[in-house]
C-alpha cells in the first residue's frame, strides 16, 4: 500500500514539500535525479516551480511525473 500525494510545494535547492493522504509532511530532494534523462529539464527554476498534484502523485508542466510510492520512500519526514 502507498499513500497518495495531496499537496506539493516547491522549495529552494530543488526540494519539494509533500503532503500525503495520511497528513504526513515529507521533504523530497530532486537534486540527485537532475542528471537523469528528462529530469535534467527540472534545473529550470520556472519549470521546477510548475509542479502540481496530479491524480495521486505530482506532475510538472512538461508532463514528467514520479511514482508516489517512490516519493514517500525517498523523502524525509518533517518533525511535528
Amino acid at each position: 500500500m502507498y499513500f497518495s500525494v495531496i499537496g506539493v510545494t516547491p522549495l529552494g535547492d530543488h526540494t519539494l514539500m509533500l503532503e500525503f493522504e495520511n497528513r504526513e509532511k515529507r521533504v523530497f530532494d530532486m537534486g540527485p535525479y537532475l542528471d537523469m534523462g528528462k529530469f535534467s529539464e527540472l534545473r529550470d527554476p520556472v519549470l521546477f516551480r510548475s509542479v502540481a498534484v496530479k491524480y495521486d502523485s505530482i506532475e510538472w508542466s512538461n508532463r514528467l511525473d514520479i511514482d508516489p510510492e517512490f516519493l514517500y520512500e525517498k523523502s524525509v519526514a518533517v518533525p511535528v
